[in-house]
């Protein structure tokens, strides 16, 4: 066993020990017929790939002072994250790209440099060893709130055609007509995060807390990041969820206020 600054060191081997893990799944796939064994290959592979080119990469920024390179890191990692978006919303009108890259911005940096600028304070307020792991698990939890809400606001929107159209029809705003479906959707969208909050400490321990017990860290102190970790991921789920949700309704209807159902949309979206 190495350890490093009272950490254990994983190296290639106990890396293939725990690939054993996905081998054992697959197997399973197999034996089931599931379908899913090439999806579990490449999805182990892209796994090892990402992840260890991100050690690169993040090993890199942490030795260069450089705001606009954090800033600028911050900024891929928003596109990929919206870009994602999209593909979970299949239902989603032209434009929800752009939407979802500015609700992603405006929860993103809102949430991230609040944290790091009044609640953990660092200095300088850029430093990277804060700013990015943040700024993923901001952007991670708060895409998936975003994708769940956008996917289930036009899928009830749908579902509900000939109401919208009966409501529009008597005088209702957009606004009016789709309220409903995105009271739904904003809470599909947050209620994954508040199971999350209601559930730590009890039925699972949370990564970044588990993260700085397994690195040696007082279990107290590593309390302390997890709440603010929780209460901020809420808070830019929320943020996120409800923009992205305000911005993209309304392309679901006409300039003059009326819904457009499927064959009226102009082609695919």
């Amino acid at each position: 066993m190495t350890e490093t600054g009272g950490v254990v060191v994983i190296g290639w081997q106990q890396l293939l020990l725990a690939t054993g893990f996905v081998v054992l799944v697959g197997v399973l796939s197999m034996w089931l017929a599931l379908g899913i064994t090439r999806d579990l290959v490449i999805a182990t592979v892209r796994t090892y790939l990402q992840l260890i080119a991100l050690g690169l990469v993040l090993r890199y920024v942490f030795n260069i002072d450089s705001a606009w390179l954090v800033i600028g890191i911050v900024l891929v990692m928003t596109l990929a994250a919206g870009s994602i978006i999209v593909r979970r919303s299949p239902d989603a009108p032209r434009g929800a790209f752009v939407s979802s890259v500015a609700s992603m911005l405006l929860a993103g940096f809102t949430v991230t440099f609040a944290v790091t600028g009044l609640i953990v304070q660092v200095e300088p307020w850029y430093r990277p060893q804060y700013v990015i792991p943040i700024a993923g698990m901001v952007l991670g939890n708060s895409m998936t709130g975003i994708a769940l809400a956008l996917e289930r606001v036009f899928v009830d929107l749908d579902a509900r055609a000939e109401e919208v159209l009966a409501l529009t029809a008597l005088g209702a705003t957009p606004w009016e007509a789709a309220h409903d479906s995105i009271r739904k959707a904003l809470r599909a969208g947050l209620i994954p995060t508040i199971n999350s909050m209601a559930a730590a400490g009890i039925v699972f321990i949370p990564g970044m807390m588990a993260g700085q017990i397994l690195a040696g860290a007082d279990p107290l102190a590593a309390t302390g990041y997890q709440i603010v970790v929780m209460l901020m991921v809420a808070a830019a789920t929320a943020i996120g969820s409800v923009s992205a949700v305000l911005l993209t309704y309304r392309r679901r209807f006409t300039s003059d206020g009326i819904y457009l159902e499927r064959g009226l949309r102009g082609g695919p979206e």
